[in-house]
């Protein structure tokens, strides 16, 4: 008799998004089919309230990261997070990068991988840059470490030049 060796869980965090009509039922909605297609949310952020990054012409956001158990690789993700948006109604364009969005969900650490490929880059490229990111990412694992930066989420936060509000709710 053959044994299978059990698939190895992974620790990814993922930032989700939302400035476009009911923004807490899309965060919900995305949490649940992430749930369903990516595997279980071991941690949540509380929710934040958040300027917009990049195109500061549009409502504010709400944002919120969350921890999930998978033993998907990050290309399979990546696969099921644009499924994922595209099954809530977002439509990628070419020319609208930081655009309104009724979700969206950014790929932040995929346990202490590095992957620099078209299209796919963890941890994320500007996770550092971003208060709407580190805040709450701090809030799950202030002591993670970058794998690139080699400095715990907490220290980047206070090295973040980033002046954005970020408002946390006292919802989860």
């Amino acid at each position: 008799m053959q044994t299978s060796t059990p698939k190895k869980y992974i620790n990814v965090y993922l930032c989700l998004g939302s400035n476009m009509g009911d923004r807490m039922g899309h965060l919900r909605m995305a949490s649940d089919l992430i749930t369903k297609n990516i595997g279980n949310i071991a941690k949540k952020s509380h929710l934040y309230d958040t300027q917009p990054w990049g195109n500061t012409e549009q409502d504010a956001f709400l944002n919120q990261v969350v921890m999930v158990n998978t033993t998907l690789d990050p290309r399979d993700i990546l696969k099921e997070i644009t499924q994922i948006e595209r099954e809530m109604g977002r439509a990628r364009k070419e020319n609208d990068k930081w655009g309104p969005r009724q979700i969206d969900i950014d790929i932040l650490l995929y346990g202490k991988r590095i992957i620099r490929d078209k299209g796919l880059e963890i941890p994320h490229p500007e996770l550092h840059k971003r208060a709407f990111v580190l805040v709450p990412l701090m809030e799950l694992a202030p002591e993670y470490e970058h794998p690139i930066l080699k400095q715990q989420i907490d220290e980047l936060f206070m090295a973040c030049e980033d002046p954005s509000e970020v408002v946390m709710l006292d919802i989860r």
